[in-house]
């Protein structure tokens, strides 16, 4: 922690991490963590599979046009947009976990309507932006939980360990997944290998089932607050996200690399496809290479921190990635320079890691207990959020200059994302704080005075 800064707040919003200690936040050997654990895990494995399967069931069986496509990949984030900010208060308001295993179960259901709809020759687009816009209202309302759940099973000190052990589980896991998602295409075709997916969906509610409920979870969550309306909730949220310059940076900048980055996204498996006629396979293992680079970057993620200081390390990671991703672009060819595309795509994946770690664990040191719901929700909303706006624009762009325009616009702007940062206090912080910013004589933003 730097020095300096303002000791923990009191009152309302008083940090729980002042509590006694208990067995659920002993460490990362804790029985409830590891279900946790896995059961993110086998979810990841599947949903690796559906990331060349949903749209490839577009632009294979339905011969969906570029923005077609890219408003699939809208519908898959819309909730966010939608829903996000109301989903945190109301998540702040009941426990985590059956929130969790609702949405695992929900998203089960919703994938194995895709081979069975296909079996019976009733496939549409219009269900298919249903099953994603469904999917994406379930995963908002999941992802929050999520989130607001991890600091209840971990202790402070042990969050950055905690959110490196869950990434390098996600990255380890959709090492194998695109590709063998495209390998399943090719031999069960694109709806039928959904329900991989689907079943991993309901082995994570499985898992989720098992944890054991403790008395500190039911505290967190069920104790007393005074009686507030839903919008003072959302936007004491929002107070806390936007009020504090520094998590208002790495909002900002995160939010900005989504944005562009779903730009070019949106248009890439097109690219492939369509305009490049690869394999399914092929298309798979440009996602693979994505899942080994985000594998490599988070087993160094803590060394980089260490060695640059973790403020400085964010801003490095989102300017080299984004440099990485733009000299890819003319190389997605098909020809032998598509190796060279693929491993600068990999690349920018080692180097982003470091941003994306860091924050999340940044974000949820810093928050109050009682807010993270609020607070993870925020910045979904801003950061997820701008994604459907970004493959709208994808498509559009897509459908109208030309698939590959549309990824050099997103790849030109990812290099923007890095300014939020570099013109913060974070380009000189080596510690980033665990206390919000603020007077001690004032109350913490997002708190009620009184």
């Amino acid at each position: 922690m730097l020095t300096g800064m303002t000791p923990p707040p009191t009152g309302r919003f008083r940090r729980a991490d002042a509590r006694p200690a208990d067995s659920r936040r002993a460490d990362l050997r804790h029985a409830d963590f590891r279900r946790f654990w896995a059961a993110d895990t086998v979810s990841q494995a599947g949903t690796a599979v559906t990331l060349v399967a949903l749209p490839l069931v577009a632009v294979g069986t339905l011969d969906a046009t570029p923005f077609e496509v890219g408003l699939l990949v809208a519908f898959e984030y819309l909730a966010f947009l939608l829903i996000g900010l109301p989903a945190g208060a109301w998540v702040d308001r009941v426990r985590q976990r059956p929130v969790m295993i609702a949405g695992d179960a929900v998203r089960a259901a919703l994938l194995l309507s895709v081979p069975v709809a296909a079996r019976l020759d009733v496939l549409t687009l219009p269900q298919l932006y249903a099953v994603a816009f469904g999917m994406s209202v379930c995963t908002a309302f999941f992802d929050v939980a999520h989130g607001s759940y991890l600091p209840h099973l971990v202790a402070d000190e042990h969050l950055v360990a905690a959110n490196v052990r869950i990434e390098v589980s996600r990255s380890t896991v959709q090492v194998g997944g695109p590709g063998a998602g495209g390998a399943l295409v090719g031999a069960l075709t694109a709806p039928v290998a959904l329900v991989v997916d689907a079943v991993t969906f309901g082995l994570s509610a499985l898992l989720l089932g098992r944890i054991r409920r403790t008395g500190a979870e039911a505290a967190a969550t069920t104790a007393a607050r005074p009686a507030t309306h839903l919008r003072k909730e959302i936007a004491e949220g929002l107070r806390f996200v936007l009020g504090d310059r520094l998590l208002r940076a790495v909002t900002l900048t995160a939010a900005v690399s989504n944005l562009c980055g779903t730009i070019g996204g949106s248009m890439l498996l097109v690219l492939l496809a369509r305009e490049l006629h690869l394999s399914p396979f092929l298309c798979g293992l440009v996602f693979t290479a994505e899942a080994v680079g985000g594998l490599v970057g988070s087993l160094l993620t803590v060394r980089i921190a260490a060695r640059l200081g973790q403020g400085p390390a964010m801003c490095a990671a989102v300017a080299g990635s984004a440099v990485l991703w733009l000299l890819a672009v003319p190389l997605f060819r098909d020809d032998g320079w598509f190796a060279a595309a693929v491993l600068l795509q990999a690349l920018g994946w080692v180097v982003f890691m470091t941003f994306k770690i860091t924050s999340v664990a940044f974000r949820q040191r810093l928050c109050p207990k009682p807010l993270l719901g609020r607070m993870t929700a925020t910045v979904r909303f801003l950061v997820w959020g701008v994604m459907p706006i970004g493959a709208l624009i994808g498509g559009l762009l897509g459908q109208g200059l030309g698939v590959r325009q549309a990824l050099w616009v997103g790849a030109l702007g990812e290099l923007l994302a890095v300014l939020p940062v570099l013109c913060s206090p974070l380009r000189r912080m080596r510690e980033l704080p665990s206390a919000p910013e603020a007077p001690a004589n004032r109350p913490l933003a997002g708190a009620t005075a009184g």
